[in-house]
């Protein structure tokens, strides 16, 4: 008799110090690790790789943000011109200040508006952070947001589509 729990544990021999489930650190967002799951589980559980569609929305493109209400442009431009990146695979990344990350998300309607939501994960220095966070248009070339740190900060901003 095979136990659910005994599955969960199972790993592959040369992934001993990955974790049995879930995404390894190591592996990045958005389908581009070449980890997956041990094949006596997904033989078991039936797994199938899904392929990302690709999506066509006014939310992909890179965004240039010049204002945020938690920090001032000298803290989020610090490093490089802060930005917000999403790709058509609605995955992208990020950087303001010390804090980046990638991001995988979905176009969702609230009201009567679109809005991208999407999760990230990164680092805020050199700790691991992550949060989710959302874009609304405010125009062809101009967007406001917000990102939320999980059990920290919180701050809404706005860009401008990069050149």
């Amino acid at each position: 008799m095979i136990l659910i729990s005994d599955i969960l544990n199972l790993q592959l021999s040369s992934d001993r110090a990955a974790p049995a489930f879930g995404r390894p650190r190591s592996a990045s967002l958005c389908g581009t690790s070449k980890r997956s799951a041990p094949p006596q589980v997904a033989f078991f559980m039936n797994i199938k790789k899904l392929e990302q569609k690709s999506a066509n929305h006014a939310f992909i493109g890179t965004w240039h943000i010049y204002e945020m209400d938690m920090w001032d442009e000298d803290y989020f431009n610090m490093e490089v011109q802060a930005y917000i990146t999403v790709k058509s695979n609605n995955c992208g990344d990020f950087q303001f200040g010390l804090v980046s990350g990638g991001l995988d998300g979905y176009v969702e309607k609230v009201g009567e508006k679109e809005r991208f939501s999407f999760t990230w994960e990164g680092c805020d220095e050199m700790d691991e952070a992550s949060g989710s966070g959302w874009l609304e248009l405010l125009s062809a070339d101009e967007i406001e947001g917000m990102f939320d740190f999980i059990e920290g900060d919180r701050s809404t901003f706005t860009a401008r589509k990069a050149d």
